[in-house]
């Protein structure tokens, strides 16, 4: 039991190591000459970076994917106090529910987050408002590593879910 314990710690942390990076990270859409992100927009020319403000045409579409991040992030971090207070405090026998709920809006969120990016990309890398053109980048892997955090967050929290505290 205590293998399975430290496996299911080791891997929510790596769950909300992933969505602190895709979160933080320069590198949702990239080019040879440029990386852009839900944050800014940065040359690797010239090394100036642009912060994504209202001027842009789809700063809604980027709000959006700003705040489901942020909350999945939160929602991950949150998941696991919450499981560490339920290890102490739950009878033998009883699941982590609590805990199974919360990583789940996570991993909802974060879901979001990428659902939204990839419909949108083409809008919103289209916008005149960026330094240089922008529209002939891929994805970068902060963008995979956000849909990994998803498949993790899913596992994670139905883990926690079937997961039963047993001697």
């Amino acid at each position: 039991m205590l293998i399975l314990l430290a496996f299911i710690i080791v891997f929510h942390i790596t769950s909300a190591a992933l969505l602190f990076i895709s979160t933080i990270d320069n590198a949702w859409w990239v080019g040879d000459n440029f990386s852009t992100d839900v944050w800014r927009m940065c040359t690797t020319n010239t090394s100036t970076c642009r912060a994504i403000t209202d001027q842009f045409r789809e700063y809604q579409s980027i709000q959006a994917v700003q705040a489901s991040m942020i909350l999945s992030t939160i929602f991950c971090c949150v998941a696991f106090l919450v499981f560490i207070l339920q290890l102490f405090r739950l009878k033998q026998g009883e699941r982590f529910v609590l805990t199974s709920v919360i990583q789940l809006l996570s991993c909802l969120c974060v879901m979001i987050a990428a659902s939204i990016y990839t419909d949108r990309h083409e809008e919103l890398h289209k916008s005149n408002e960026y330094i240089i053109e922008v529209s002939k980048g891929q994805y970068g892997y902060s963008f995979v590593l956000a849909w990994i955090a998803f498949a993790f967050t899913l596992i994670s929290g139905i883990m926690y879910l079937v997961l039963r505290k047993r001697k």
